[in-house]
């Protein structure tokens, strides 16, 4: 009953709205709220899903972010320090950052304007534009509420954050540069290192991964396949049970206490790694009004052959940790040789 209760209160009632900009000050003061870092995110969407389990998007969102914690505190572990600069593990750092806050500040608005209309037991979806909701959003969400197509609007939730993280995050300039025109994450690519883990508490990692990170294409259908593993009857209740019995904290330590052959990353809380990352829109752009919907991203995907990753994924991070090795072993080989070029005086 405590945890029902705590849940409850995790979004307050706010009257139904009489003057709508007060109301609205009140939805996006909720947003900022909860969109603070990785770890508020995480529970956000979490404790939504408690809330409302139809909206199924959100556990999906949960979890990815998670995902998206553990490759934060990965650059402040035991490996990247040793393969990379400290610059581009902050360009790094920032590019996970900056598209979870960027799909929060999109997605967490929708999600209270349905959780406000279930509780009104009218539609309040005609306010989407005053929180930058695309107009594809908008549609879907009057769909939803009209069908109650849960995996439709799951498709289209992802299509929406896909294409909304596109032009800022993926084609920014900077990130484009540092990040993703980088050697490193064309290895991370071609390794399969770009991948995302549902861990239980029996210890077993399933998931999957995506090769051609930038394109969109490729991350819908990632994430169409994530929605399918995540919901799977056999799995499900696993994914749930480890999401409800270990908080959030940043740190692989979340789930490599349960895998017994697990190599330790030493990762550390994300509370203790970073600090607080102001974030804003220069501009508002709808993607959809200039962009068409390609039908084959509502398809739904058929389970892959393999979505248990635990041997898969420990064996790629053992080779990530030999390449960091054999990187420090030439970086001394290079320190030795130039101080034996100095000239002595």
């Amino acid at each position: 009953m405590k945890k029902s209760s705590n849940t409850y209160r995790f979004l307050p009632y706010i009257p139904e709205p009489k003057r709508t900009n007060e109301w609205i000050h009140e939805i996006n003061h909720l947003v900022y709220l909860h969109n603070q870092d990785n770890i508020s995110r995480t529970m956000a969407y979490q404790k939504f899903f408690l809330l409302h389990p139809e909206i199924k998007w959100s556990f999906l969102a949960s979890m990815v972010s998670r995902n998206a914690g553990w490759n934060m505190t990965d650059l402040k572990g035991d490996i990247f320090p040793r393969l990379l600069h400290p610059a581009t593990r902050d360009a790094l750092f920032m590019t996970y950052e900056r598209a979870n806050w960027s799909i929060f500040q999109d997605a967490f608005p929708q999600l209270l304007l349905y959780h406000y209309s279930t509780r009104y037991k009218k539609k309040m979806f005609h306010l989407s534009k005053e929180f930058h909701i695309s107009s594809f959003m908008e549609e879907e969400w009057n769909r939803y509420w009209e069908e109650r197509d849960d995996h439709r609007l799951v498709h289209s939730l992802i299509i929406n954050e896909q294409h909304l993280i596109q032009e800022p995050v993926i084609d920014h300039e900077v990130y484009k540069k540092r990040v993703f025109g980088s050697s490193l994450f064309f290895i991370e690519d071609h390794l399969h290192f770009s991948s995302v883990l549902f861990p239980t508490l029996e210890g077993e990692l399933l998931g999957a991964s995506v090769h051609g990170f930038r394109k969109i294409e490729n991350r819908i259908q990632l994430g169409n396949r994530l929605f399918k593993i995540l919901f799977q009857p056999d799995y499900h209740s696993s994914f749930l049970n480890f999401a409800l019995q270990v908080e959030h904290s940043g740190s692989r330590k979340d789930y490599e206490q349960f895998c017994k052959s697990a190599p330790k990353t030493n990762t550390p809380m994300l509370h203790q790694a970073y600090v607080y990352i102001p974030h804003h829109w220069r501009t508002h752009m709808d993607w959809s009004i200039q962009k068409d919907i390609d039908k084959e991203w509502y398809q739904e995907l058929k389970l892959p052959d393999k979505i248990e990753l635990s041997q898969w994924y420990f064996r790629k991070q053992r080779q990530l940790e030999k390449v960091a090795n054999i990187k420090g072993v030439f970086t001394k080989i290079g320190k030795w040789r130039g101080k034996k070029k100095r000239p002595t005086l």
